[in-house]
């Protein structure tokens, strides 16, 4: 039996059996003597305290069988209440298996042994009453009888030990084995936000390259060629004069050259990542900051140092990205009362660095545990994986009650070769 069985015995077992062989008992007394004396009159007592003794400190406390030092009073004074009643009727022993049933079922291990053992004493005693113990045999007889229940019973306590001990061993088992499975359902559940937040920063990245590609395309190609048919335009216009009759779809031809390079270059404004449409990234980020603080009530100071320079649509996009996630972290954990964004445009790099004086966490945990942290989790992988794959870095500077700083940094220069700001 297990250790919670052991705590919640079987009602009829611990609650009925004994009363029902203390009244059976009591009837065969009543039935045996033929005469009501004072042998009988304390023989009927001594019942009567069995019976105070096990309704008082077991059947009206059932608080106390969680308690094993209660559970040890309790069964030692049935056992002397018992040892009293086969020490003056042998019959008294058929009394015995209540005291074996409450050994076996509140007694912990070892102490259930000690129960046990007594119990078998008395047990064999009362078997062995009829042997006149007057001589050697007569006392080996005893000793014999006593012996084979204490060894009996003791076996039996030791095999129902093993059976706990393996039922034990099987829940302990079942209980990692639910644990593990728990985390291997939080661990999925964390990959499969994982993984979601790659395949959109994946079509994000697709997307942007596409726009990318194509604003380079109309760039490159029609931006260009529109640009040297106005030029080869104005040329002819200036080395010779433009008949009358020509002036009229040679003015018509310079406008739509001019209107459609005019629209070519608003198609690749048009394709720049939103908020980065029309703006440059300290006006994009200073946007950003001000939605985010009217949002959440905090202000937001958006700084910007050094010379700025052009940089690259994937770069802009990265540290944009960056900045907003780090502002959303700041709303879902940080606490804080103050955010500082800084915009740095330094010799060799551009550094983005996202401030609070919020409650901050231990960075450690990012690289201890697979769980979200308290700085983001899962923002804060995609975000480095972002600025990683532009060859720059991220660093995250925090400490419980101290704030928290990202800091991302991109090489410059940052615009492909070709290209124009």
């Amino acid at each position: 039996m297990s250790r919670k069985t052991a705590q919640q015995p079987p009602f009829l077992l611990v609650d009925v059996v004994p009363y029902a062989l203390l009244a059976l008992l009591v009837a065969i007394l009543l039935v045996v003597e033929d005469r009501v004396d004072g042998s009988l009159l304390i023989d009927l007592g001594l019942c009567g305290l069995a019976a105070a003794w096990m309704l008082g400190m077991f059947t009206l406390r059932p608080g106390r069988r969680d308690r094993p030092r209660m559970m040890g009073v309790f069964v030692a004074g049935l056992l002397a209440i018992t040892a009293v009643l086969v020490a003056r009727q042998p019959a008294f022993g058929l009394f015995t298996p209540a005291a074996y049933i409450y050994s076996f079922t509140v007694l912990p291990w070892p102490w259930r042994l000690l129960g046990v053992t007594g119990a078998a004493v008395l047990a064999g005693t009362a078997q062995a009453s009829a042997i006149p113990a007057t001589d050697a045999f007569g006392l080996l007889m005893h000793l014999i009888i006593i012996g084979f229940n204490v060894a009996m019973m003791c076996g039996c306590a030791w095999v129902l030990r093993i059976a706990e001990r393996e039922e034990e061993r099987r829940e302990q088992t079942l209980e990692e084995l639910s644990r593990t499975n728990r985390l291997l359902e939080a661990t999925l559940a964390e990959n499969a936000g994982l993984h979601a937040q790659l395949l959109a920063q994946a079509r994000e990245a697709g997307v942007l390259d596409e726009r990318q590609r194509m604003a380079r395309e109309i760039h490159d190609t029609l931006a260009q060629g529109l640009t040297g048919i106005i030029a080869q335009l104005q040329a002819a216009e200036q080395l010779h004069e433009v008949p009358a009759q020509w002036r009229r779809p040679f003015d018509a031809v310079k406008n739509v050259a001019r209107q459609t390079l005019s629209e070519a270059r608003r198609s690749v404004d048009a394709l720049r990542p939103e908020p980065l449409d029309g703006a440059h990234l300290s006006d994009a980020l200073a946007d950003v900051a001000g939605r985010w603080s009217k949002l959440h009530g905090l202000p937001v100071q958006v700084t910007t140092t050094g010379t700025v320079r052009p940089i690259a649509a994937d770069a802009e996009f990265a540290l944009l990205r960056t900045a907003q996630e780090a502002l959303a972290n700041v709303a879902k954990h940080a606490g804080a009362a103050r955010v500082g964004v800084t915009l740095s445009y330094l010799e060799q790099e551009v550094a983005l660095d996202v401030r609070d004086d919020g409650k901050g966490f231990d960075p450690a945990r990012l690289d201890a545990t697979a769980e979200p942290s308290p700085g983001g989790g899962f923002g804060l992988a995609i975000m480095r994986q972002r600025v990683e794959a532009l060859s720059g870095t991220l660093r995250i500077e925090s400490e419980p009650g101290a704030g928290t700083g990202i800091s991302a940094c991109l090489p410059l220069p940052l615009l492909p070769a070709g290209s124009h700001p």
